[in-house]
């Protein structure tokens, strides 16, 4: 549905988007996570047709973005991180005026399904001025469902909201897309986490992670870490045991009774590290894979490098990059 090749977008001599590549298929819900500057919303606005990029290629819904721009903006849904709401309407004013713009057939009757959509339709009457920011969101949701799209990117829709409408706007995302492609930027990891069927993570304008959430960690690390407890206090014991056991590439003893320990991708050591245990007559209590959480995935990967000698920061030069 998404396909993204060699794209670059430069700001005078500053690289912003320095070639990346990924495609979205249909039906998937892929999270875009980077630091501040990192190039997600430059990424998003040229997906959308707002900027135009300096090189590559980008296809959505077999449209190019360049020979078809008008084709793409009838497939594709946006809501900016700032949507622009006018607070002297109200919500159902706003949405005739969306729909309209977008030449929609039926406006008052689809203004109606979206209002119902995204549980606005006891505010249709009330002013967008006198609305909560989660209200906000959701209309800015609804501006973008509009016009059916096959597409969706959000940026950063749940910011500045608090718990109970983060749970309310992620759940309404999920619904959606059951029924759409979405791309979503986020800085919250724990979003990305329970809403994505894939992750994408951007750092200093490139891809530096393009997988499954379930696969992160060992995407990461190329090997599973393991919890091993055993009753007792001969850790030290059981931890030399281990270590010798083939398959297990480290060791590290975190309480009396715990260990931690790896086994490399190719080898999964777990079942003869549990027999090799147990026939030295240790009790063994519990053994489980132990994850890596998305923030520190995400620190390990945008922790900060130096920049390519070509795109440093030219002395004098104040360039401002509308990147996140």
């Amino acid at each position: 549905m998404i396909h993204v090749s060699n794209l670059i977008k430069d700001y005078g001599k500053r690289r912003a988007i320095n070639n990346i590549s990924f495609d979205i298929n249909n039906g998937e819900i892929v999270g875009f996570l980077g630091p501040n500057g990192a190039g997600k919303t430059t990424t998003m606005r040229i997906l959308t047709t707002y900027l135009p990029p300096t090189d590559g290629e980008v296809e959505i819904g077999g449209y190019n973005i360049l020979d078809n721009s008008l084709e793409i903006r009838r497939i594709v849904g946006y809501m900016p991180e700032t949507v622009p709401l006018y607070s002297d309407m109200t919500v159902f004013e706003y949405l005739m005026y969306m729909a309209g713009l977008r030449n929609i057939k039926s406006a008052e009757t689809r203004v109606t399904e979206v209002l119902e959509l995204v549980s606005l339709t006891s505010r249709a009457d009330g002013y967008i001025g006198k609305l909560s920011k989660g209200m906000r969101q959701r209309l800015g949701l609804a501006q973008a469902l509009l016009h059916k799209p096959k597409v969706l990117i959000l940026d950063e829709p749940t910011i500045g909201l608090d718990p109970a409408q983060i749970i309310e706007v992620r759940n309404l995302i999920r619904e959606i897309g059951k029924e759409h492609t979405v791309l979503l930027s986020t800085h919250i990891l724990p979003e990305a986490q329970q809403v994505c069927d894939r992750i994408l993570i951007i750092n200093k304008g490139q891809i530096v992670l393009d997988d499954s959430t379930e696969r992160l960690q060992t995407h990461l690390t190329g090997a599973n870490r393991v919890m091993l407890k055993i009753r007792g206090h001969e850790i030290e014991e059981a931890a030399s045991l281990v270590a010798t056991t083939p398959g297990v590439t480290f060791v590290d003893i975190k309480e009396d009774d715990l260990l931690e320990f790896e086994c490399s991708a190719a080898e999964d050591a777990r079942p003869l590290v549990a027999r090799t245990v147990i026939n030295a007559g240790f009790d063994l209590l519990e053994l489980k894979t132990v994850s890596m959480s998305l923030e520190e995935i995400f620190l390990e990967l945008t922790r900060d490098e130096p920049l390519a000698p070509e795109f440093n920061e030219t002395p004098g030069l104040d360039v401002e990059i509308e990147g996140r």
